[in-house]
């Protein structure tokens, strides 16, 4: 048996590394006194994964971890036991049991909804973001492990909408394709030919596809 968990990763921690975070995780598992499954070999560890890393300096609403447990329990149990040992800025959401046969969340993950609140907003902002959405390419260079590579993010925008001084992304999140919010933006304000204000982007949901269409990823 496995559970999906829920959690976020509160402002205050946003500069926490993804290694940090597994770490505090298994730490909290572990004081939670719940049935956990371990590796073999000379130092067990506690077999959890992640569906998608969180870039350092961003919150994330609504995160997911797997954790094998050693035997059946009712979420509500599993929920109680630890919230109690994690700490307040990390609080675990919500919880769903499924079958040892599930696919990993990483395996499902399709795409991440994200929100940039920016210091300030251009006035020319929204104008240029219908053109830079009419592009029927969007030409950026992408950072891959070796190197920088030509991409076009067109295909990889789901959505991009403003809303006050908030900026909603959608963006494609997979093995075969991933846009960073930084990119994004950077290649928005480039083309619109404007200052990039400061902002802080967090990650609201991670998203994976049923029957063709984007749904949150907790819900597969």
């Amino acid at each position: 048996m496995k559970m999906i968990v829920v959690f976020e990763k509160g402002p205050r921690l946003r500069h926490i590394g993804h290694l940090d975070l597994m770490r505090a995780m298994q730490r909290a598992l572990r004081r939670s006194g719940l049935p956990l499954c371990y590796s073999q070999g000379f130092n067990p560890h506690i077999l959890l994964s992640f569906a998608a890393p969180l870039s350092v300096g961003m919150p994330g609403k609504r995160e997911i971890m797997e954790v094998p447990i050693a035997r059946d329990m009712a979420a509500e149990a599993f929920m109680d036991r630890l919230s109690a040992a994690l700490p307040p800025d990390l609080p675990c959401l919500e919880v769903r049991p499924v079958d040892d046969r599930h696919p990993a969340p990483m395996a499902l993950l399709s795409a991440a909804a994200y929100e940039a609140k920016m210091e300030t907003v251009p006035e020319a902002l929204p104008e240029a973001m219908g053109r830079f959405l009419a592009q029927k390419e969007i030409p950026a260079l992408r950072k891959t492990k070796t190197g920088l590579k030509p991409c076009d993010l067109r295909p990889m925008i789901h959505e991009l909408t403003l809303t006050g001084d908030t900026l909603s992304m959608t963006l494609a999140l997979c093995e075969k394709a991933t846009c960073k919010p930084e990119l994004l933006l950077s290649s928005l304000f480039e083309f619109a030919a404007l200052p990039r204000p400061r902002a802080l982007i967090t990650r609201t949901r991670l998203l994976g596809l049923r029957n063709g269409a984007l749904c949150p990823l907790e819900t597969l």
